[in-house]
C-alpha cells in the first residue's frame, strides 16, 4: 500500500474478477512514477505532489482477475475509502455482456463518490461499468470500438463515440472515458497532466515510451463485423458481397440476386445488419483497401481500382472519412509493422 504524504492525490483503482491485469498494474506503475521517476533519473528535485494509488475491491482477500493475475486489494468498497480520483480500468467482457444488476453495491458507491466530488476515469470496457451507474446517460462516452453495439442495445441513453481516444462526458472534465485496450496510456497521461502538471505528463511519456494516440481509434477499428441474424435472404446477399464487393454496380447486382424488390431488401438488410446496403459495400471495400495498403506498395490509384472505385479522389475521401487517415498515412502507420513482423518470421 502507498503511504499517504502531504499533498498526495488520493487515487483508487477498482479491481474486479473481470479486470484486465495489464491495465490495472500498468496504471498503478505509471501513476506511482509521476513526480518521482524522471527526477531520480536526471537528478532533479522531486515534485511536490504525487498520486497515492491504491487498489479498491469488493473484498480484502487476494483473488485472481482476468487471465489469472493475482490481485491483493488495499481497501474495500464497504469501508468507503476517500478518493480524489476513481479509475475503472479495462474489463474482460464479451461484446454483448451487460453489467446491469451485477454489482449493485458497487454501482451505488461509484455514484456516491461522484456526488462527493471525485473525478471518474474509465479505460476501455471500464466505461461499460460506468454506463451501468447511469452517470453517462445523456452524455458522450467512448470505449473499445467493438462495444458500439453493446452501448446501442443496453445503454441507448449514452451518446457513444467510437472514434475518439478520450471523451469528456461533462464540461468540467470530472468524467472522462478512454477508448480501447492500450488507451489507458492516454488516460494515464491525461490524469498526470490534469492533476499534476502537463510537463510531468510529457516526462513520463518519455520515460515509459508512451505514445499519445492522437489519431483516435478509427485506424484500428474493423469496419466489417458480423451481426448474427436469421434472415436467409440477407445472409445470401452478404455471402455474395463478401466475394464480389469490388464488382461494378455491386449494390444493383446484389438487389438483383436477392430475388426480392429493392425497397424490401434494403429494409430487411438494415434490420438484420444495422447498416445500409451501400454503407456495407463501402465498408467491405475500405477493409480490403486497408489490407492492400498494409501488405503492398502499389499507388493508391491502383488500390482504389482494385476495390471497386474508378475515381481515386473519391476513394481517398471515403478512406479518410472511414479511418481518420489518408491512404498514405495509413500505410506508413501499419506497413512498417508488417515488414518487420514478416522479416522476423522469415529468420
Amino acid at each position: 500500500m502507498a503511504h499517504k504524504q502531504d499533498g498526495d492525490i488520493e487515487t483508487l483503482i477498482l479491481a474486479l474478477p473481470e479486470t484486465a491485469g495489464s491495465a490495472l498494474y500498468g496504471m498503478i506503475d505509471v501513476l506511482a512514477a509521476a513526480g518521482r521517476l524522471w527526477q531520480e533519473m536526471v537528478g532533479t528535485e522531486m515534485s511536490g505532489k504525487s498520486f497515492r494509488t491504491r487498489i479498491v475491491s469488493l473484498r480484502k482477500n487476494t483473488f485472481r482477475c482476468g487471465n489469472g493475475i493475482p490481485v491483493h486489494p488495499d481497501v474495500v468498497v464497504r469501508d468507503d475509502p476517500p478518493c480524489d480520483i476513481l479509475i475503472l480500468p479495462e474489463l474482460w467482457l464479451a461484446m454483448d455482456e451487460d453489467l446491469s444488476g451485477r454489482y449493485p453495491e458497487l454501482i451505488d458507491w461509484i455514484r456516491a463518490k461522484y456526488r462527493a466530488g471525485a473525478h471518474l476515469y474509465s479505460a476501455c470496457s471500464g466505461s461499460v461499468l460506468l454506463a451501468a451507474t447511469g452517470l453517462l446517460d445523456g452524455r458522450e462516452a467512448t470505449s473499445h470500438w467493438a462495444y458500439a453495439d453493446l452501448f446501442r442495445t443496453h445503454y441507448p441513453k449514452v451518446r457513444f463515440q467510437a472514434e475518439p481516444n478520450l471523451v469528456f462526458a461533462d464540461p468540467g472534465g470530472r468524467i472522462v472515458t478512454a477508448g480501447g485496450a492500450s488507451s489507458w496510456h492516454d488516460l494515464a497521461l491525461h490524469i498526470i497532466a490534469r492533476h499534476l502538471d502537463p510537463e510531468e505528463a510529457l516526462r513520463i511519456a518519455k520515460v515509459y515510451l508512451l505514445k499519445w494516440h492522437g489519431e483516435g481509434q478509427l485506424p484500428y477499428a474493423s469496419l466489417v463485423r458480423y451481426r448474427p441474424h436469421a434472415d436467409s435472404v440477407v445472409r445470401k446477399v452478404q455471402d455474395w458481397l463478401a466475394e464480389n464487393f469490388a464488382e461494378p454496380a455491386a449494390v444493383t447486382q446484389a438487389v438483383s440476386r436477392s430475388g426480392i424488390p429493392e425497397r424490401s431488401l434494403k429494409r430487411r438488410f438494415g434490420a438484420a445488419t444495422g447498416s445500409t446496403l451501400i454503407h456495407y459495400v463501402q465498408n467491405l471495400r475500405i477493409e480490403k483497401a486497408k489490407r492492400i495498403l498494409e501488405r503492398e506498395s502499389c499507388p493508391s490509384e491502383d488500390v482504389a481500382a482494385r476495390v471497386g472505385y474508378e475515381n481515386p479522389a473519391f476513394f481517398r475521401r471515403l478512406f479518410k472519412r472511414s479511418t481518420g487517415l489518408t491512404p498514405a498515412k495509413y500505410r506508413s502507420m501499419f506497413r512498417p509493422f508488417r515488414q518487420d513482423h514478416h522479416a522476423e518470421l522469415a529468420e
